[in-house]
């Protein structure tokens, strides 16, 4: 079985048939089946350790899948983690420049796609600072930067910002809502804070304990344009009301209220 091939329905970016996944004797996603459309953000939450980054990582294929098949529609994807991963001895812009190097791109193409894509996280001003003068949240710019900067089809975000404080990350996330909008490329975020998944995505996913299962998939009935007052309206309230449940009847109480 090859676990990564093209996927098969016209609009579908991401294409999970039956997936299931192993670690040695331990099962720990069973029957995923899921379609993610070009174009669309989904946000994927589920209790901590029920397979949420596994199953982002078999999409991006640095793992196959034990059972099932995953088709993606095209190969130019990027994955961005936790940890920001960049090198202390490099620039900001040498950062964000190192994966066009890796392909042969001319130098001076490669610092001036960069520089854009710096600008596009609102870091012009930083672009000769080396990691260490940076902020944690300034860092994980620098990171959606570096992915940005391939001009992938389709991003992979492993909740990039789960370790910043609530102000940063609000931040974060309104940022990257409008990146999404302008760039409107595919984008599966996977988090652990349900706030974060209804201000972000236009659908979610809700998965249970291991075995994972997909116990909600759900489109979020809010407006296109989200501004950080959207956090305080009954209908985002309502959103968040209907994904904690859904966590609560299958997960983890304390996950809900993260």
């Amino acid at each position: 079985m090859t676990p990564l091939a093209t996927a098969e329905q016209p609009n579908s970016a991401v294409s999970l048939r039956g997936v299931g996944h192993a670690f040695g004797a331990t099962n720990v996603l069973d029957r995923i089946d899921l379609e993610i459309e070009q174009g669309e953000f989904l946000a994927i939450v589920g209790p901590s350790g029920c397979g949420k980054s596994t199953l982002l990582r078999l999409i991006a294929g640095l793992n196959s899948p034990s059972a099932g098949a995953i088709s993606v529609a095209d190969a130019a994807l990027a994955l961005v983690f936790q940890d920001a991963h960049l090198l202390p001895w490099r620039t900001v812009l040498d950062n964000v420049a190192l994966p066009l190097e890796l392909v042969d791109i001319a130098p001076a193409e490669a610092k001036q796609r960069a520089s854009a894509a710096l600008g596009d996280v609102e870091l012009s001003h930083a672009i000769q600072r080396f990691p260490d003068e940076l902020s944690g949240g300034m860092r994980m710019r620098v990171s959606i930067a570096r992915a940005l900067v391939t001009e992938p089809k389709l991003l992979l975000l492993d909740e990039p910002f789960a370790a910043l404080d609530e102000l940063t990350r609000q931040r974060l996330d309104e940022r990257l809502r409008a990146l999404w909008q302008q760039r409107r490329m595919t984008v599966v975020l996977v988090t652990h804070s349900l706030a974060e998944a209804a201000f972000l995505a236009d659908r979610a996913v809700v998965m249970s304990q291991h075995p994972a299962r997909i116990v909600l998939d759900h489109r979020l009935n809010l407006p296109t344009e989200r501004k950080s007052s959207l956090r305080t309206t009954v209908d985002f309230s309502r959103e968040i009301a209907l994904l904690t449940h859904a966590l609560e009847a299958h997960g983890s109480a304390d996950e809900a209220r993260a």
